[in-house]
């Protein structure tokens, strides 16, 4: 991936003029909620009036999404929307903070509306309970004054660029993976947008999601609050933006670098949107019907298996910690990293049917293709992984 990165310069950054208008003066209550805004020189009555007449929308309601929402609600942002369509679980809870234990189950929209409402009753809270697509996207931006992505996948990201470029609006960005984070903001009529950091995605499988490297927990408060921090510069016009910058945070160390990021000028414009999941290497399912094996296939399989019908090996290609907490029964484990670089091979029988599986399918995509590369013909992959096998309820064969 190659992108433009400017060494930093003591160049100044061009002040942005404030995104939103003031609205009415604000009621008495609102006065001493907001009266440490208020006292700030640099926001003061006029800034919290623009606060409190602006529309933010927020993609996704987990990781960053949840301190987020928080602090701008807490903010006084006047209209706060958010699309989701998922429900809370318990692995949320560790970073997640909008959601509790009572959640679980629950839409995390839903979820978050309650804990904005009891935060700031005052908040517009919009619920757009949609998966983010080429389809809706420009319609959901259009009415919003600037967009917090805290989208986890390659596609989405991409996706929220061009849009935004499109319609010429402003979107805070950040990202977070085991210890490390990255924020910045994008505004293509005034600066780079994410395809000058990053013109092309990685390979499917070389960069990890969260689900499947693990997510430090207390770093989305970190890089969720540095993203709230500049959607209210942006909304205020104060201080200087991440506008042409990319800031990086390693919290093992506790350091924070900034990067410099040009414009291309050679890049090609942005016209419309594509077909993110194609851009992004994602193959749907259907392209790859020869390589999957559905959870009732394999649940007669392994019936079969053990009524000495059949006779298969199946690999589960998650990290030992995830073996721990789940597993299909009479399933063994070599991580995928092992399969792909060659080192795990000698622990797998040739001339034998195998069936892999991982959480939800990436990985188990990634090992069958190394297997097959290393001449192993009779591969297939779980559909959906073991997240499917669960809610398949298929809960007698877990261990």
């Amino acid at each position: 991936m190659v992108s433009l990165l400017a060494p930093l310069t003591n160049n100044p950054v061009h002040s942005l003029p404030a995104l939103v208008e003031p609205g009415p003066p604000l009621t008495p209550e609102e006065l001493e909620r907001y009266s440490r805004h208020a006292l700030i020189p640099e926001i003061g009555l006029q800034g919290q009036r623009r606060l409190r007449n602006a529309k933010v929308l927020v993609i996704g309601a987990g990781g960053l999404g949840s301190p987020a929402l928080l602090y701008l609600a807490a903010a006084g942002v006047g209209t706060l929307g958010i699309v989701d369509d998922d429900t809370v679980e318990l692995s949320n809870l560790q970073r997640q903070v909008i959601h509790g234990v009572s959640d679980i189950g629950r839409t995390k929209l839903e979820s978050a509306r309650d804990s904005l409402a009891a935060i700031n009753p005052g908040v517009n809270v919009v619920l757009h309970p949609v998966r983010l697509d080429a389809s809706n996207a420009l319609e959901l931006f259009a009415g919003y004054d600037v967009i917090l992505d805290g989208a986890d996948n390659f596609s989405t990201r991409y996706l929220v660029n061009d849009a935004a470029t499109l319609l010429g609006k402003p979107y805070v960005w950040g990202s977070i993976l085991r210890f490390d984070g990255q924020v910045s903001v994008f505004w293509d009529k005034f600066g780079p947008n994410y395809r000058d950091l990053y013109p092309e995605p990685p390979a499917p499988g070389t960069v990890p999601s969260c689900a499947e490297g693990g997510v430090f927990g207390m770093l989305c408060a970190s890089i969720g609050a540095m993203m709230v921090t500049e959607a209210v510069k942006l909304i205020t016009g104060i201080g200087q933006t991440l506008l042409g910058r990319l800031l990086i945070f390693d919290a093992l160390s506790s350091r924070w670098r900034e990067i410099r990021i040009a414009k291309d000028p050679e890049a090609a414009p942005i016209t419309e949107l594509i077909d993110y999941d194609y851009f992004c290497g994602i193959l749907p399912a259907e392209k790859n019907d020869g390589d999957l094996i559905t959870v009732p296939t394999l649940a007669t399989r392994l019936a079969g298996r053990d009524a000495g019908t059949e006779d298969f090996l199946l690999i589960d290609v998650r990290e030992p910690v995830e073996f721990e907490i789940s597993r299909i029964a009479g399933s063994l484990l070599i991580p995928v990293g092992g399969i792909k670089d060659g080192s795990a091979l000698a622990q797998i029988p040739r001339g034998v049917p195998l069936i892999l599986h991982c959480k939800s399918g990436a990985r188990s995509a990634q090992a069958l293709a190394s297997l097959r590369a290393a001449g192993y013909a009779d591969v297939v992959h779980l559909e959906g992984g073991i997240d499917a096998w669960l809610a398949s309820d298929k809960s007698g064969r877990l261990e």
